[in-house]
């Protein structure tokens, strides 16, 4: 198997009677476990008028969390670029890089984040996001480029400084997208896997090299739930499937404590449907959760490995993270 990188990626969960200074802290708290355990890359995604998440204002938080960490990398997972003036972006990834050299990942999805009648408040246009997307990105790199110094138009802080793209997707549309740009692209298998090998496969076969990226970079987000007995990563994986639920029944409330039987809250359309979007989840202790990841790795063969993990206690959150690390070194030494 060939070596892979190991990411988190983090959603700012808001528990029930927690408060979001709270969830601000455990992120925080989580980036600094993840530092410690030399995870690649910590990630924040963009989402709107959701009780259950607090990463709405992502560049903040981004800046947040990598003030309060050393070495790894911090960055988007993704900012949803049509939400956003392109030149605002570049001006805050800028920012960001200028304050913490070396460490910040922009991460860019097309998709809204949140409803349709928020996609409205934010000011986007529908109608045009296809064509808007493609363009914002290039916007972008000629506003990182040195050559935009004689521009009418320039981003300062932002012009000449090298904070690498990354295309997000959840179905195929943008793995065409990446692969014509030369730029890494990531899956979000944490809620939306039915396209994601396809969306892989796409990508490699139509891969053209660029300045950015000279071979295909492929980076999977999936949820993962460890812990010390399968039997309790099952338990503490039912916040994950509660989780769904909610989405399903479009109810935004905040992220509940893990039950003993899951058969008291979904039916069984409900259940079906939660698996299906949980289809690459990775559950249970480690030796469990190593013959997983080589059975997803023999499937997908992926640079990357980027864990998102809904788990209600944070230190059990921590602990999981920790035995992802301890699968992976294993699966590499044999």
């Amino acid at each position: 198997m060939q070596n892979f990188e190991i990411s988190v990626l983090d959603l700012a969960p808001v528990k029930k009677d927690k408060t979001i200074h709270d969830t601000f802290q455990d992120s925080l708290s989580l980036a600094n476990h993840a530092e410690n355990l030399n995870y690649k890359r910590f990630w924040l995604a963009e989402h709107h008028n959701m009780e259950s998440i607090a990463s709405s204002a992502t560049s903040v938080l981004i800046g947040f969390i990598a003030n309060g960490t050393k070495k790894i990398r911090v960055g988007s997972g993704g900012i949803m670029l049509p939400n956003h003036s392109s030149l605002v972006i570049a001006e805050q990834f800028g920012t960001l890089e200028s304050l913490f050299p070396g460490r910040i990942d922009l991460g860019l999805g097309r998709a809204p984040g949140t409803d349709g009648l928020t996609a409205q408040a934010l000011g986007r246009n529908p109608a045009i996001i296809n064509q808007q997307f493609p363009r914002q990105i290039l916007e972008l790199q000629r506003y990182f480029s040195k050559d935009n110094s004689e521009a009418l138009v320039r981003a300062i802080p932002g012009e000449g400084l090298d904070i690498p793209l990354y295309i997000l997707g959840s179905s195929t549309d943008s793995a065409f997208l990446a692969a014509e740009l030369g730029l890494p692209y990531a899956f979000a298998g944490h809620f939306a896997p039915e396209q994601m090998e396809m969306a892989f496969n796409i990508y490699r076969q139509n891969f053209e090299p660029s300045e950015y990226c000279d071979q295909p970079y492929v980076i999977a987000c999936i949820n993962g739930v460890a812990a010390e007995t399968s039997e309790e990563a099952h338990k503490i994986s039912t916040t994950l499937f509660q989780a769904f639920i909610n989405i399903i029944r479009n109810d935004r409330k905040p992220f509940a404590p893990p039950v003993d039987d899951m058969d008291n809250i979904w039916s069984p359309m409900e259940k079906n449907m939660v698996l299906q979007k949980l289809r690459y989840t990775l559950i249970g202790n480690q030796a469990e959760i190593e013959e997983q990841i080589k059975s997803f790795q023999d499937k997908f063969n992926v640079n990357e490995l980027m864990i998102n993990s809904h788990i209600y206690d944070h230190q059990k959150r921590l602990d999981s993270y920790s035995i992802f690390r301890k699968a992976k070194d294993a699966i590499l030494k044999i």
